[in-house]
């Protein structure tokens, strides 16, 4: 099988930082996206920030100039620096990633149990 576990949530004071962790585990052949989503209460899940293999980044313009995604494909995992940090980036953070376990195989979405992430003074 296939974990993602995330680290990192906590409280912050508006305008702080936090980094976020996301490690992949299990039967992995290769890994093709890894990404951070999140979902305040009453409101749907969305995509924050995703990275492919060859490290091309895509960001929400929410997270735009403020969060950085980056991989390290050696070690299966994710991270996400916040700065600056928001009232409204209050949410759980989903860790997301589509896995392909075999050679052959096509990838399959995995997500960890998320992270919860609170700013507030």
């Amino acid at each position: 099988q296939v974990q993602l576990v995330e680290s990192g949530g906590g409280l912050v004071q508006p305008g702080g930082s936090l980094r976020l962790s996301c490690a992949a585990s299990g039967s992995i052949f290769s890994i093709n996206t890894m990404a951070w989503y999140r979902q305040a209460p009453g409101k749907q899940r969305e995509l924050v920030a995703v990275v492919n293999s060859v490290g091309i980044t895509v960001y929400a313009d929410a997270a735009k100039g403020r969060f950085t995604i980056s991989g390290d494909n050696a070690k299966n995992t994710v991270y996400l620096q916040m700065n600056s940090l928001k009232p409204e980036d209050t949410a759980v953070y989903y860790c997301n990633s589509n896995i392909k376990r075999r050679s052959g195989d096509g990838d399959l979405e995995y997500w960890g149990h998320g992270t919860q992430v609170t700013v507030s003074s």
